[in-house]
């Protein structure tokens, strides 16, 4: 079964590194246009999309809780499956709470970079990744888990390495350093 790693601008990894504690995984040389990037400027990041959403205001607090919103907000590609306050209200009572307390930022940050991919990586690249895995698509993220990708019907159904299944209800939100694909969980790593 095929495993997806990304590769992305060495200064985002440095940023990542740098905020996170977590090691460089890859770099690769970024090639953009000038004019794309003017006009990526105009559009909002992954921080200012999730904000703007109205259905992330949980996730934008424990990315701001984890210091993780510079990061987030930094020029570069990467993949965001962002939960929504729903799928963060299905948690355990107290969860949330939890987890945003300053003793707890570490597994905060493992839980939120484990929603994180390097790269841009639609939904189309995805449903390829799927195809070309019998199935099931292994994707890396920055925490370093792996999350399954599986084809239900028309939805991309993503399982976490507790074994906990959760859809992709909107895919595709661009923003001006990558891509968001909303969900209805939260993924743990196991």
């Amino acid at each position: 079964m095929p495993t997806l790693t990304t590769k992305f601008k060495p200064a985002l990894i440095a940023a990542i590194a740098a905020t996170t504690g977590i090691a460089a995984i890859a770099a690769a040389p970024a090639t953009a246009h000038h004019h794309h990037a003017a006009s990526a400027q105009q559009t909002p990041n992954i921080v200012e999309t999730a904000q703007s959403t109205g259905v992330h205001g949980t996730l934008v607090a424990a990315v701001t809780a984890a210091d993780l919103a510079g990061t987030l907000s930094a020029d570069g590609a990467l993949t965001v499956f962002a939960p929504t306050d729903t799928a963060f209200a299905k948690l355990p009572d107290g969860t949330v709470a939890n987890l945003v307390k300053p003793e707890n930022k570490q597994a905060l940050t493992d839980i939120l970079t484990y929603h994180v991919v390097g790269g841009n990586i639609t939904s189309e690249m995805i449903l390829g990744y799927i195809k070309n895995g019998g199935g099931v698509a292994r994707i890396e993220t920055l925490a370093g888990g792996v999350l399954e990708a599986r084809l239900s019907g028309s939805t991309i159904i993503v399982t976490d390495g507790a074994g906990r299944a959760t859809a992709v209800t909107t895919a595709d939100v661009q923003t001006s350093n990558g891509i968001i694909h909303v969900t209805d969980g939260v993924f743990l790593p196991g």
